[in-house]
């Protein structure tokens, strides 16, 4: 039983906070998140998906964010970078939890994962982020 996130979800969340509607070059970016340009589209390819984010090609292009963080769910950033929170897949079992004969933990998980599921879709990037902080800035 896993209850973490990856490192891909925590720098999308962070690229949604430093993006704003002014296009950032790639480079700019990455650099700010501390990963390579090579790194970067895996980062933002979710987030351009889900239409947050829109992507501008060539050497003038970069990213930017569309839509405001107040909008955008804790909750539907993790599924967009990680999949679906709820696989069906029971935490003692490999596969799902039957209707008869459910595993010992069924319905006390199902409680956890919905109370915490509920809290991250109630909570807004804008709350649950603090402010765009430069690599180089946290470096100093």
């Amino acid at each position: 039983m896993r209850l973490e996130l990856t490192k891909r979800t925590e720098l999308a969340m962070r690229a949604m906070r430093c993006l704003d509607g002014e296009l950032t070059p790639g480079r700019d970016l990455a650099r700010r998140l501390g990963v390579s340009l090579h790194y970067l589209p895996q980062i933002m390819g979710p987030l351009v998906a889900a239409g947050w984010v829109d992507s501008v090609p060539g050497r003038r292009g970069g990213y930017r964010r569309i839509v405001p963080l107040g909008s955008v769910t804790t909750l539907a950033v993790i599924e967009a970078v990680e999949g679906p929170t709820d696989t069906g897949r029971c935490v003692l079992r490999d596969g799902p939890c039957p209707e008869e004969g459910q595993c010992a933990l069924h319905l006390p998980w199902t409680r956890a994962r919905t109370a915490l599921t509920a809290e991250l879709g109630r909570t807004s990037l804008e709350e649950a982020l603090a402010p765009c902080v430069y690599e180089e800035e946290a470096t100093t």
